[in-house]
């Protein structure tokens, strides 16, 4: 192709061309289609048998046409090219013996000649005279091989032919003359750049040798390079500064020696993989991106481009010269380098200068720091010369129409650096930071006077596209060369004048001038910002000069003439109604609804809501760490506010989906849920008024600080300069004014939750997010296995690269070469014009002429390119081929909304003047302004939609489904648009291709991003439908019927055929949320309500929302058919290139650009991106290598000094465009707010007492509103032997006289009833117990955990005293915080532990609370309820939690201000009992301490306080019910504070002649039905007891317990005499905690019965019966304490050990000293054996068993006699050993009435060694 759109037109017909086209890209595995229209606008015309090109059989023998093909090469033949006069331009391929070729050193070469015809494929030509008159050479004079075979071929590594190295027939001389005299003309191989062997001998005194080079056969001997050059050169498709290399196509990109930063296919000798920097240089790069506003130097002082004064001109100043851009038609740009250039005067305005390679030296000399510190080092910095060397090879590989990439550049240097050092670099890795040994250098480094001869050298293998002057005495002069050669039209074909200076006594000074004409536009351009771009095409616009566009195309004669050709379509009547006659028949056969037309709407996708849930979990995260920067129990409640770019189209958009989610009624913010109005006002466009609700968002979180503000701020991306902002109508600095304000940043109750499709920008150095609150979008399939479940594939950036690997279809992804051909051609003809300008007038010009071929003027066709015919032919045909008129939609576009309004209004016209305004809409949409639609299409909108209100119109684009249109999209970047699924193609061809950024070309490539149906089985994702391709298609004439037919054609490989017609609408991006879509709700009939305010939208039902049962056969709507395939993208070349190719890492190339143009790179010394890398590892590649530049809003982050300055309440949620982040963020508020409001409630126990028994004759005994008990009335009053508490269900029921059933029909449960029980949720009050996750400000200090207060620091103090059931004596270990230190007694300041200090009982203090508190807890470090701090009402209170040893650290972790009681370590194993009996014992001789040290202060004994709190470690929540006498006696219960509970207990009157006090369980039922208020009563206490330990002194609770023990303890005090009783006008809640307690017990089996055998981790699955075992026998032994065996053995088997007792109440079993559970459906009957003893009548009473457990001295014969049983009743006797089970029974005389066996006796299944417990059993007789 060559580089003008203009040319004679080939005889060959259209449809032939592009027919041979396709199909050799179809057979062609590149990924760029062969071209087209270079064939018919640039070639001559063919004949048959002596075409230039071709053989003389009529075959095509250029490279350009048959690189893909696959071609017949005979054993011992090569490839090469030869060069035909006639056809400068091309090389045609031959097949020649070797043997008759020269080898590399120029000899051994056969006379004679062997070849053969790789086109007919006719072999055996033996001459060359008779070959090259085969293949039309059409030579003058005698024919000879070694004057036109040049070029040998290969194959690349993507299968393509490509030129390869001269073929070198007479050695260096001719060698080097062949270089000097080769043109530019087409692109300039990597083998043409390399040394010959004689320039490798000149090259081997400096004595660097380079690696082999990539793509050289292994035969070709390595070529040399000084100094480590590196190996690889740049491919013609790296990216350029602004744009990307534009080869030929159909010729192969080059594979270049210099800039490729990978490795080759095949690894060899020298090279190496990449280093990974120890750490970022000291000096930072200054990038393309970061440079922009850096374009003018001081030194070379630029006008602006409005014009110039006229500069006096300085002292060793150049002289730009007057009209230089009109002579020679470029304005260049000089590249600092080394040195200080020269001011410029004159005609500078016509001049850039750029400091970019100025940076890019200096950046890559600077080393690492690693390697700075060792001063005189052998790893030093590439040279001044080095930089140059490479620059010039670098420039001298760049294709005619590349433009240079400085990233590329720094590449090539960082990889010659470490290629040369590379032993040192290692040397220093293996020595693990050591400095490496000083090693004799193998090389001499180039010198200044080798450069020039080298650069010359190098630069002659293009011929004349790189000019290096090395004459002159300075640059002044250089330049001043190089201007007057510009002048004189020397430099035509030079794209790059290379100046190098060597001035005696001073370092080297370089530039570069480019003179490219596309080079220097290109460079020039991307030196503008693109505000500064738009700007400057505006103001073209504004002044005119653009009319000369429009001239030239009116010149073109009478086909280029559009308003000549539109004057004579209005003007041919009878084409005009012909063509209406083809729509009316067409409206008439497709007269009715369309039959395939349904909108489904979803609820939230699976995926959308565990994103929501990773939020969630994120937000948890915070608030549970130890910075307590988040308290998310103090929040009651969810608002919002949504920050989105001033876009009023994002605005409508995130409006609708908020409104249709129902989350605004989920957060309680809008009742009715039927106005926009309440949604649009939590969504704030980012203008000059979102300051005004910013401030009022802070407001309002300091008036409601119950209440959690969480500021989405989408499209996170979007505005990130540095403020503060100025105003006006530019929104420069805005976000960082409003979210990084002080307001926002200090508030406790604000959350920041920035939501982007592309974060790196926000990922630098000083960012403010930190990478633990960074949430990823998930993949959605592994291994082609779909994870959520939710049927749907996203289609995006991957997967349409992917669609140009695949080979199974036309690419999704193209570019447009006839059209790249013509902007190019127009750009070097109109050089002041902008770039987009050009490219939007012949793009206009294209769709023109598009829709004139398709009106009837097919001889148009050749002036168009197929891509632009092919969407605009779809655009038409999907209208006319559906019943409804639902079409697709086409995407253009424009980011300058100059231009897009002039393509509008140019478009609009020529729609209308050939008819068609009913056949397709052209929208405009722009930031600034809402959608309109004309008239027609708006009433479609509305039938398809059932929408009847007048006044409604679309405001997003998604509400334009199904809706043939012509969408031109401008503004200068999307700004979160969503587009709907029936869009077809995305044309981006008008994009910038000058400001190449990662998050620029993947934003707008986003656009096109979608999510298709899942397949069924694994496949390749969707391609483009082949039939939208098919050569008859676009080569028909108007044919409705053809066209319909080709509609029809094959689905592609990839797609799945098992859609139905009547498929799913998945939308895109955030338009799938929860319920409701797009202000489309789902109505029962399919009807459907859109957007609008509902109430005036009334429903019908419609046929056309609605599928009929049967379809129409034979016709498909165009839109139900590709609704499930993604759009056709078509790209700039540059674009195009950019995301095509890709680097060493396996990624696209661009994924290396810069993000941002507010972002600069760390460090030369970067490595690159891996392709195996996920987000959360990207992210942390960004935050190493990006840091902020002087614009950007997080370079102000680190002003307070410190390294990691992250924002403590800032979520940053990245998801790739159009996946559905909207969606996900908007359940995240909605699940939020549920677990705020969970959070603030509680699940307590709320359950019915049970085992109730009504009195035959109820006694109210105290008046229901006394406050205290009277002592004499209670010691009156019956106490109740009935367990009545619900969590005892599943126990053995405890035998009373008096118990007459209530009938209240529980039907008991056996085991783990826990789980299972009723549990009521609960608000919490403000007097409430927390778990360590409760961190409000008010309770910090007493949690210990705030920052602010200094550390508490704890001692350990020993506790030591004796008691004779232990044996000996019990060391206790208190871990006291020094703040609690005062409630303990020392014997000197920091001296030993004497006691804890008790008040007296006289002493009153509304403020505390007397009666120490004790928690026993076990596994319930982080959810016990320890937080007594707003229970107490911030009362003094002493709380003491009493722990196993081996769970010391980790309660001190979450509970560091908390007293710790630590049991000894053989406790650690034991029960609650252990706990109790401890807490018990220390607390009596405490008492007797505190006692003698304060009678000593004197006080008498009996005045100390003897009251303790025992308490559940899940006692939440306490109430009061108060009683009012003057309504009746109404009971009302209201939550009161643990302060006012206990100082009510502490102050009842003769407190201390009470043994034991408690409270009622809570119920929502109250006290139970059919019983009086008694406001006290006597029975068992649970879980809240106010314990008196003087009076309690001589009963303990069982150390030895694990269950019951409360029951066993209460039994025991109220049959010593001690009055029990209840405070039933309060009542305690217990949440329900499912971990931790009892549960933490669990039984597991013994491997062996080795003392040190191991313990399996599995629980054991051995049933309870098997948790006793004969003695002396062979069994299974346990891992658990034995009295646990034992009491679960009793538990779960004791229906047959009693079984007289078996559901029978009157026989109960006599258990004597104590309680034991032996199930729910055995009676026990509780008596003492100590003298004086309360206890129940039992005359009469027969019993159906006796139970001794452990009995002592008081268990005498004659007592046992006392009792009656039944004949055969069961005995058991437990005992702790085997000696004294059987001295028991001697003792007690049992044998005399009761019958034993010797296999009666059992064990609990023990080792030997954990000291089982041996039991008895016997029948009475």
């Amino acid at each position: 192709m060559g580089n003008s759109y203009a040319g004679q037109l080939r005889t060959t017909r259209f449809e032939e061309v592009l027919h041979n086209s396709i199909e050799a890209s179809l057979r062609s595995s590149s990924v760029i289609p062969r071209p087209v229209f270079s064939q018919l606008y640039l070639e001559a015309e063919q004949h048959a048998s002596s075409q230039d090109g071709f053989c003389q059989s009529g075959k095509d023998l250029r490279l350009a046409s048959i690189a893909n093909d696959p071609l017949e090469v005979p054993p011992g033949f090569l490839l090469v090219g030869a060069k035909c006069p006639s056809l400068p331009d091309h090389i045609l391929v031959c097949a020649v013996d070797r043997r008759f070729l020269p080898d590399e050193s120029g000899r051994n070469a056969l006379l004679g000649f062997s070849g053969n015809c790789v086109g007919c494929g006719e072999k055996g030509f033996r001459y060359f005279t008779e070959f090259s008159n085969h293949i039309n050479l059409k030579l003058t004079t005698q024919p000879k091989k070694q004057k036109h075979l040049k070029y040998r071929l290969f194959r690349s590594p993507q299968g393509t032919l490509v030129k390869g190295p001269l073929i070198c027939w007479k050695g260096i001389d001719g060698r080097v003359k062949q270089m000097a005299s080769n043109t530019c003309a087409s692109h300039i191989t990597s083998e043409e750049l390399l040394p010959t062997p004689a320039a490798m001998e000149m090259l081997s005194g400096i004595g660097h040798v380079a690696p082999t080079t990539a793509g050289v056969p292994a035969d070709v001997p390595a070529p040399a390079y000084p100094q480590g050059a590196p190996p690889t050169q740049p491919s013609s498709r790296d990216c350029p500064l602004s744009q990307q290399p534009r080869h030929p196509p159909g010729k192969p990109p080059m594979t270049g020696t210099i800039a490729n930063t990978g490795p080759p296919k095949k690894r060899h000798k020298g090279w190496s993989p990449e280093l990974r920097p120890a750490t970022e240089p000291a000096v930072k790069t200054t990038s393309s991106a970061s440079a922009l506003n850096n374009k003018l130097d001081n030194s070379a002082p630029l006008c602006a481009s409005q014009g110039c004064s006229p500069l006096p001109p300085p002292e060793g100043a150049v002289t730009v010269p007057d009209n230089l851009l009109q002579t020679c038609g470029v304005q260049p740009i000089i590249l600092k380098g080394h040195g200080s250039l020269p001011p410029l005067c004159g005609n500078v305005c016509e001049v850039t200068v750029s400091p970019l390679l100025e940076a890019c030296y200096r950046s890559a000399q600077t080393l690492p720091r690693v390697y700075e510190q060792y001063g005189a080092s052998p790893i030093q910095p590439l040279s001044a010369e080095m930089q140059i060397l490479l620059t010039v090879y670098y420039l001298v590989q760049l294709a005619p129409d590349q433009v240079p990439l400085i990233e590329d550049l720094e590449q090539i240097f960082m990889r010659s650096w470490r290629e040369s050092h590379l032993t040192e670099i290692r040397q220093y890795q293996q020595g693990h930071g050591q400095p490496p040994p000083t090693l004799p250098s193998p090389a001499q480094p180039l010198t200044a006077s080798q450069l020039p001869w080298l650069a010359k050298l190098a630069a002659s293998s293009c011929g004349e596209g790189v000019l290096v002057l090395d004459t002159a005495g300075s640059l002044t002069e250089g330049l001043e060369d190089t201007f007057l050669c510009l002048q004189e039209g020397k430099l035509a074909q030079t794209n790059y004048v290379v100046i190098i200076c060597l001035p005696r006594g001073h370092d080297i000074e370089s530039c570069v001038v480019v003179t490219g004409k596309q080079q220097a536009r290109a460079l020039a351009e991307s030196m503008h910002t693109p505000a500064d771009s738009l700007k400057e095409i505006a103001r073209q616009l504004a002044t005119g000069k653009v009319a000369e566009l429009d001239t030239f195309f009116s010149s073109l004669g009478p086909d280029g003439n559009v308003d000549a050709l539109l004057e004579e379509s209005s003007l041919e009547g009878n084409s005009h109604s012909s063509l209406s006659s083809i729509l009316q028949s067409s409206g008439e056969s497709l007269k009715g609804a369309c039959t395939e037309y349904r909108v489904e709407w979803h609820e939230i996708r699976p995926i959308q809501l565990a994103v929501a849930r990773k939020l969630l979990s994120h937000l948890c995260a915070i608030a549970d760490s130890s910075t307590q920067n988040l308290d998310l129990g103090s929040f009651d409640k969810v608002d919002f506010l949504i920050l989105v770019p001033p876009s009023e189209v994002t605005f409508q958009q995130i409006a609708l989906h908020l409104w249709s989610s129902g989350v605004l009624q989920e957060l309680g913010l809008d009742a009715k849920g039927t106005s926009h109005i309440e949604a649009e006002q939590r969504v704030v466009r980012l203008n000059r008024e979102a300051q005004g609700r910013i401030n009022t968002l802070i407001h309002n979180s300091r008036i409601n600080p119950s209440t959690l503000f969480i500021l989405v701020h989408d499209h996170a991306h979007w505005d990130l300069s540095r403020g503060p902002y100025a105003g006006g109508d530019s929104c420069s600095g805005l976000v960082d004014s409003l979210l990084n304000c002080q307001g926002i940043w200090e508030a406790p109750n604000i959350v920041t939750l920035h939501v982007t499709s592309f974060p790196f920008a926000l990922q630098t150095q000083s960012t403010r997010i930190s990478p633990y609150n960074e949430v990823h979008w998930p993949s959605s399939f592994s291994n082609d296995v779909d994870l959520y479940q939710e049927k749907t594939k996203y289609f995006g950036m991957s997967e349409f690269l992917e669609s140009t690997r695949s080979g199974s279809g036309l690419p999704l992804l193209r570019y447009d070469s006839l059209f790249e051909s013509m902007a190019s051609a127009l750009g070097e003809r109109f050089p002041k014009l902008h770039s987009s300008v050009i490219r939007t007038y012949v793009l206009i010009q294209h769709y023109t002429l598009a829709l004139m071929v398709l009106s009837g003027r097919s001889r148009l066709q050749k002036h168009t390119s197929a891509e632009t015919l092919e969407l605009v032919r779809d655009l038409l045909d999907s209208s006319r081929g559906c019943s409804g008129h639902h079409g697709h939609m086409v995407l253009l576009r424009v980011p300058s909304l100059s231009l897009a309004s002039l393509a509008h209004q140019r478009l609009r016209r020529v729609r209308d003047s050939l008819g068609l305004q009913d056949r397709f809409e052209i929208v405009l949409g722009s930031p600034g302004s809402g959608l309109s639609v004309s008239r027609h299409f708006l009433e479609q909108l509305k039938t398809w939609l059932n929408i009847q209100d007048s006044n409604w119109t679309p405001r997003t684009y998604l509400e334009l489904e199904a809706l043939p249109c012509i969408l031109i999209f401008s503004g200068m970047d999307p700004l979160g648009e969503s587009l709907p699924r029936s869009l077809k193609y995305c044309d981006l061809r008008l994009i910038s291709p000058s400001h190449l950024l990662r998050t620029t070309l993947e934003q707008e490539l986003g656009l096109a991003a979608y999510l298709v149906r899942a397949e069924a089985q694994g496949g390749r994702p969707p391609v483009s439908d082949l039939s939208e391709s098919d050569p008859e298609k676009l080569s028909s004439t108007d044919n409705e019927e053809e066209e319909l037919v080709g509609n029809r054609s094959a689905d592609p490989p990839g797609l799945d055929r098992s859609v139905p017609s009547a498929g799913l609408l998945t939308l895109p991006d955030s338009s799938i949320v929860d319920h409701e879509q797009q202000g489309v709700r789902q109505t029962p009939g399919s009807s459907v309500i859109v957007s609008g305010d509902p109430a005036q939208c009334k429903r019908r039902p419609s046929s056309s929302t609605q599928a009929s049962s049967h379809s129409s056969p034979g016709r498909r709507c165009p839109w139900a058919h590709s609704r499930n395939r993604p759009p056709v993208v078509l790209l700039p070349r540059v674009a195009y290139e950019a995301l095509t190719s890709v680097d060493s890492s396996g990624l696209p190339k661009s994924t290396s650009f810069l993000p941002h143009p507010y972002v600069e790179w760390a460090s030369s010394f970067r490595p690159l991106l891996s392709k195996m890398m996920t987000c959360t590892e990207q992210s942390l590649y960004y935050r190493q290598w990006t840091i902020p530049g002087p614009q950007h809003m997080d370079s102000s982050n680190r002003a307070e000094g410190r390294a990691e300055n992250f924002h403590p309440r800032r979520l940053l949620l990245s998801g790739p465009p159009q996946v559905g982040k909207t969606g996900a963020y908007l359940r995240f508020l909605g699940i939020l707010s549920r677990m705020l409001i969970r959070l603030m409630e509680v699940d307590v126990y709320d359950e019915d007492d049970i085992n109730l028994s009504v009195p035959v004759k109820p006694v109210q005994y105290h008046q229901p509103g006394v406050s205290w008990p009277n002592i004499d009335i209670l010691k009156a009053m019956p106490f109740d032997y009935t367990v009545h508490d619900p969590k005892f269900e599943d126990i053995s029921t405890v035998y009373s006289p008096d118990f007459t059933s209530a009938g209240d029909g529980i039907v008991r449960r056996q085991d783990e009833v826990y789980l299972r029980r009723r549990t009521s949720r609960i608000k919490l009050s403000k007097y409430a117990a927390y778990n360590t996750y409760h961190h409000c400000e008010q309770c910090h200090q007493y949690m210990g955990f705030s920052p602010r207060y200094q550390l508490y620091e704890s001692t350990l103090h020993t506790f030591t005293f004796s008691h004779l059931l232990l044996g000996e004596e019990i060391q206790l270990y208190f871990i006291i915080p020094k703040s609690k230190e005062h409630h303990f007694a020392f014997s000197h300041p920091g001296g030993q532990l004497e006691s804890m200090r008790l008040p007296l009982t006289s002493d009153w203090n509304p403020n505390s609370i007397k009666s120490p508190i004790f928690t026993p807890t076990t596994g319930r470090h982080e959810h016990g309820l320890f937080n007594l701090y707003h229970a107490m009402d911030g009362a003094t209170h002493l709380h003491i939690l009493v722990i196993k040893e081996y769970e010391l650290s980790v309660y001190k972790k979450y509970w560091p201000n908390h007293i710790m009681l630590v049991l000894p370590s053989i406790f650690n194993g034991a029960g609650i009992g252990a706990a109790h009996f401890l807490i018990k014992e220390l607390s009596y001789h405490n008492l007797e301490l505190e006692r003698s040290r304060q009678v000593e202060q004197g006080s008498r004994p009996q005045d100390v306080w003897p009251f303790i709190v025992l308490a559940d470690d899940s006692c939440v929540m306490w109430n009061s019910v108060e009683v009012d006498p003057r309504s009746g006696g109404a009971v009302t219960e209201k939550n009161v504070s643990l302060k006012q509970v206990l100082q009510h207990m502490e102050s009842s009157p003769d407190i201390t002649r009470y043994g034991l006090c408690g409270l009622r369980k809570w119920s929502s039922r109250g006290v139970g039905p059919g019983r009086p208020r008694e406001p006290f009563s006597r029975g068992h206490l649970h879980d809240f007891l106010l314990l008196n330990v003087d009076l309690t002194q001589d009963v303990q609770f069982n150390q030895n317990r694990f269950l019951c023990d409360g029951v066993d303890f209460n039994l025991r005090v109220h049959s010593a005499g001690i009055l029990i009783f209840r405070f039933n006008n309060f009542s305690v809640m217990k949440k329900q905690i499912a971990i931790g307690g009892h549960r933490t017990f669990l039984i597991k089996t013994k491997v062996t019965p080795d003392p040190m055998a191991k313990v399996s981790d599995i629980p054991t699955s051995l049933p309870p019966s098997q948790y006793v075992c004969a003695p002396d026998s062979k069994h299974t032994f346990l891992a658990a304490p034995a009295q646990l065996l034992l009491e679960k053995y009793l538990q779960h088997t004791s229906q047959h050990l009693f079984p007289l007792s078996v559901r029978n109440y009157s026989h109960p079993v006599l258990s004597v000293d104590c309680y034991l559970n032996l199930g729910p459906e055995v009676t026990v009957c509780f008596i003492s054996s100590r003298p004086h003893s309360v206890n129940i009548s039992t005359t009469g009473l027969l019993f159906g068993g006796l139970l001794l457990y452990f009995c002592d001295s008081f268990v005498t014969p004659s007592f046992l006699k006392k009792f009656q049983f039944l004949k055969g009743a069961t005995l058991c006797v437990i005992c702790p050993d085997r000696s004294s089970l059987r001295q028991t029974v001697a003792r007690l005389e049992l044998e005399d009435e009761w019958r034993f066996r010797l296999r009666d006796e059992f064990q609990t299944a023990n080792a030997k060694e954990d000291r089982p417990i041996f039991f008895l059993t016997g029948k009475h007789v």
